[in-house]
């Protein structure tokens, strides 16, 4: 081999003290000495950073310390990309935590890279790894998952969307993470992973996302460790019911991801669709034993029963199954509107007298009322430029400003916010000059103000000519008390705020929008995250159940 190209490893960790050191050392023990390592801390309380922290002090030629802002917990796909984002060399390869390499796993993957020079990405057959603990029983357990062997010609380079087909077909069946390496231009050129999918089905994401992109190459050879313990993410959604809505979530973004690279693959589609089947009709999956009679005296496999007469299916059904079922089955596979009959509704885990999380979401994923504040101020990023001021941090000022802003301010109530350049409050806010700020974002703080009108005129008065004020506030929410101590004091609706708003600014300035439907509100009741929701139920909107309000408000200008 001659190829001597630097390889940048990536390695997220998420509390990972147990193991880090191990998959480190793993790295250190490579034949293959032209590497870098990024570790990325994603949020982590336990002594993982500490050890992070320790390996880039003492190699800091080899090894960087990477972490999200406020040392955030963002998921995996963000602390992969972040990975990314500081990565140097002409390959990417990623290791986990809780995994380790072989020996020879670098210079094996940079020799086929180098010798296909075609090929985007290469990844091999991983060892599950249970013999760890120590303990004898645990040895009889290891295998190598062989999904090389999947693709029925191991050894070879696949052209898209040829792997992305076989991953579809064998149910999911992929790489681990920590068998593979790509180039950096090609995992550039993709955008790397999707951020919105934290924790599961994030790889599975990248792996279409590689193969509609660049040739693959599957080697038949076995150079990781996938470490199997209870507290990781696979071991603790398999065969849940979080499992399936994730490949659900998957499936769906796969389909909207097709469309719009124009894929016209139709092996590719027809896998998809088989793919989707359980999930859209899933009555047929869930009939009682009466219903499954039913299909069983049909005498049709399930997909000739999908594309069976309507009308005769609908007939069949109302002779053969009790009332609420064949409503049911209607609803599922011809698009009635169904309400499930008195005593029907099955609650599952909502039927309870406290919420799933009392935190909004914040310790499941990112909380659904931030879905649409994000969404809003993406949508109005062109307002925030200039100087602009933000209550309590600027990172909404930093995500979404970006180089237009030429400064920064955030004011909070007290002292001790090292972000803070104003004190004040905002009823009593004389010593904020008049006129300075080009843009003011205040997210969900108005209502916790018992004089809102004081608060608007305040924060006209600071406006420039011309300055836009971007608010949101919440609408149906949990009520609780704020971390400085004020009480939680209004509940607004889209009539109210505009009435209040078009006090003080003019009509025609005023743009107020509501947010949320009825799904949406009772996930956020119960404390659940964007990532339980499909997009189409987050992006639905039902003006009678406002979950979020919104209001972007113009300051005149001044005549000339």
């Amino acid at each position: 081999m001659n190829s001597n190209s630097l390889v940048s490893i990536i390695t997220i960790f998420l509390n990972g003290e147990l193991f880090i050191q191990e998959a480190i050392e793993s790295v250190f023990a490579q034949t293959y000495k032209n590497w870098e390592l990024l570790l990325v801390d994603d949020g982590s309380t336990d002594g993982s950073t500490v050890i992070a922290h320790e390996y880039a002090k003492k190699y800091p030629e080899k090894v960087r310390y990477l972490e999200h802002e406020g040392h955030q917990n963002r998921g995996m796909s963000a602390a992969r990309n972040l990975g990314i984002r500081n990565a140097t060399g002409e390959y990417i390869a990623f290791l986990d935590a809780d995994d380790v390499w072989l020996a020879q796993n670098l210079e094996r993957q940079v020799a086929i890279l180098y010798t296909h020079a075609e090929a985007g990405m290469v990844y091999s057959n991983t060892q599950y790894w249970y013999s760890w603990t120590g303990n004898p029983e645990d040895t009889q357990k290891e295998f190598c998952d062989e999904v090389a062997e999947l693709t029925k010609k191991p050894n070879t380079l696949f052209k898209p969307p040829t792997l992305l087909t076989l991953f579809l077909q064998n149910g999911g069946a992929v790489p681990c993470t920590c068998s593979l390496m790509a180039r950096r231009e090609i995992v550039k050129v993709i955008g790397g992973f999707e951020e919105r999918f934290r924790g599961l089905y994030e790889d599975q994401v990248f792996y279409a996302k590689v193969s509609l992109k660049a040739p693959v190459f599957v080697a038949n050879e076995c150079w990781a460790k996938y470490r199997r313990h209870p507290n990781s993410c696979c071991s603790i959604t398999q065969n849940t019911e979080q499992e399936y809505e994730g490949r659900f979530f998957f499936l769906n973004w796969l389909e909207k991801y097709l469309t719009e690279q124009g894929v016209k693959d139709s092996e590719v589609w027809q896998a998809l669709q088989e793919q989707l089947l359980p999930y859209h009709y899933p009555v047929l999956s869930k009939l009682t034993k009466r219903a499954q009679h039913f299909v069983e005296r049909m005498s049709f496999n399930f997909k000739n029963l999908i594309l069976m007469n309507k009308k005769q299916l609908k007939q069949i059904a109302q002779q053969t199954l009790p009332s609420p079922i064949h409503r049911w089955l209607g609803s599922q596979l011809f698009g009635e509107k169904y309400r499930p009959p008195t005593g029907m509704v099955d609650f599952g885990s909502l039927r309870r007298l406290t919420p799933i999380s009392r935190d909004f979401g914040y310790n499941r994923g990112l909380p659904i009322d931030r879905y649409y504040i994000e969404n809003f101020l993406e949508r109005q990023a062109n307002d925030i430029q200039g100087r602009v001021l933000e209550i309590g941090d600027a990172s909404y000022t930093r995500r979404f400003g970006g180089d237009r802003v030429t400064q920064s301010d955030v004011l909070h109530v007290i002292e001790g916010n090292p972000e803070a350049t104003i004190i004040g409050d905002l009823t009593n806010a004389d010593h904020i000059p008049s006129e300075v700020f080009d843009c003011v974002i205040i997210t969900q703080t108005l209502h916790l103000l018992y004089n809102m009108q004081v608060v608007l005129a305040t924060l006209y008065r600071i406006l420039k000519p011309g300055g836009v004020l971007l608010v949101t506030v919440p609408g149906i929410s949990q009520v609780v008390k704020c971390e400085w101590g004020d009480d939680w004091c209004w509940a607004l609706t889209t009539q109210s705020a505009r009435l209040l708003f078009e006090e003080k600014f003019p009509k025609t300035n005023v743009q107020v929008e509501t947010h949320g439907n009825v799904l949406a509100a009772i996930a956020f009741l119960q404390g659940l995250a964007v990532e339980e929701l499909h997009q189409e139920e987050l992006d639905f909107q039902d003006n009678e159940y406002q979950l979020l309000i919104t209001v972007r408000a113009v300051k005149p200008e001044v005549a000339s």
